[in-house]
């Protein structure tokens, strides 16, 4: 998720946050010596004549005054593309050969086999009534999707990394999937076909045998990786989190990890919710760690630990954003399990944030502290009881 937060950060800094609003405009913007335009509302206007635009797709542009060339007003009201006309706005940018699939909450375009993009509509449609009923159990109510969710499935690996690598960067060549703030789109490839699980006697044409390929444990993390970048979408789109908005990375990535783990045997549960995950819990109890006693408060109140980009020493390297990742999904399993009245109103204060209006440090620790108490007693608690989990 950290080439996501990049640009949260750099947003942050061109945009300084001014008015909140909401209308419909047209928009003419520079961007790379080309004019664009945009239709759709203000998110926010900064000070400065900048402005965070979410267009009729449900992307995001973040303008800064001098790329605005001009606005003007529109008299209707703003609203997301109906479904025809998104799939018409989503191909219009993709290479020739795209079809489309359309669920209840999904709008899946592909050009790998239609079985898959089925499979994956499945996957992703269960996964969202998964989400909302548990949070519905908890006590959270969450709402609709302003307009279908964009999922963009490529054929191979090589295809996608061709479309993604403009938005990756060299990230590209070891992220299967990724959910991106800016576009609100999932993007993967077919996994059926990824070298590291296919065999030559693989025939993925129908569910049933996607399924058996996408079942074998070689499999287990790829899907995973799927199912955490789909839950990011769901949470961002369901008014649990807002996007741009300064929610602590630890709680996104703990929420989604807390879903990853799918039900492959299943057309319709999703047994796996709420499962320990035993590689983020091997690795918060690993021997070789040295886990520093202010790790919660660290992880609270500063996103570089889990970004790769912190200055302590002590919290530097790849081994450390391991070891943040691990922090953030024992420490929301902890907390959805033994304090879930206090979690779901903590989750409702976080979904009141508002784009680009960045917390302090002490502002983060004081909202967590609000309704779990101070963080040494904290800290006792919530390593006694992992210290039970197997």
């Amino acid at each position: 998720m950290s080439w996501r937060i990049a640009i949260c950060g750099a947003l942050w800094g061109c945009l300084a946050a001014g008015s909140i609003l909401c209308g419909d405009e047209y928009f003419f913007l520079k961007k790379n010596g080309t004019e664009v335009q945009v239709r759709g509302r203000v998110i926010v206007e900064a000070e400065d004549g900048g402005a965070l635009i979410e267009d009729r797709a449900g992307r995001l542009w973040a303008a800064e005054s001098d790329q605005i060339v001009k606005r003007e007003k529109d008299q209707v009201p703003f609203a997301r593309l109906d479904a025809d006309k998104m799939a018409e706005a989503v191909l219009d940018q993709l290479p020739d050969g795209f079809d489309v699939h359309k669920t209840a909450h999904y709008l899946i375009c592909y050009n790998t086999s239609p079985a898959y993009a089925r499979w994956c509509g499945g996957l992703f449609e269960r996964l969202y009534r998964a989400f909302n009923n548990f949070w519905d159990r908890q006590g959270m109510t969450l709402s609709e999707p302003a307009g279908l969710l964009v999922a963009i499935i490529f054929s191979d690996e090589r295809t996608y990394r061709e479309y993604a690598v403009v938005e990756l960067g060299e990230s590209v060549h070891s992220i299967v999937g990724y959910y991106n703030l800016m576009t609100n789109r999932v993007v993967m490839y077919d996994l059926t076909g990824a070298q590291k699980i296919r065999q030559a006697k693989d025939r993925v044409r129908q569910s049933v045998e996607i399924n058996r390929v996408l079942s074998r444990p070689e499999a287990a993390s790829l899907v995973a990786t799927i199912i955490h970048e789909a839950t990011h979408q769901i949470a961002f789109n369901c008014g649990m989190q807002t996007r741009l908005a300064d929610v602590p990375i630890w709680v996104s990535e703990g929420i989604a990890m807390y879903f990853e783990t799918p039900d492959l045997k299943s057309s319709r549960g999703w047994r796996g919710l709420g499962a320990v995950n035993r590689t983020r819990l091997k690795r918060f109890h690993s021997p070789n760690r040295s886990r520093p006693a202010d790790s919660i408060r660290v992880l609270l109140s500063d996103d570089r630990w889990i970004q790769g980009r912190a200055e302590d020493p002590r919290f530097q390297g790849r081994e450390a954003v391991l070891d943040a990742y691990a922090e953030a999904w024992c420490l929301a399993y902890y907390l959805i399990k033994h304090h879930p009245d206090e979690f779901v109103k903590y989750m409702q204060l976080l979904a009141e944030k508002r784009p680009l209006q960045q917390d302090t440090a002490e502002q983060r620790v004081a909202d967590f502290e609000r309704f779990f108490g101070t963080l040494p007693g904290l800290e006792q608690k919530f390593l006694r009881q992992m210290s039970r989990v197997r």
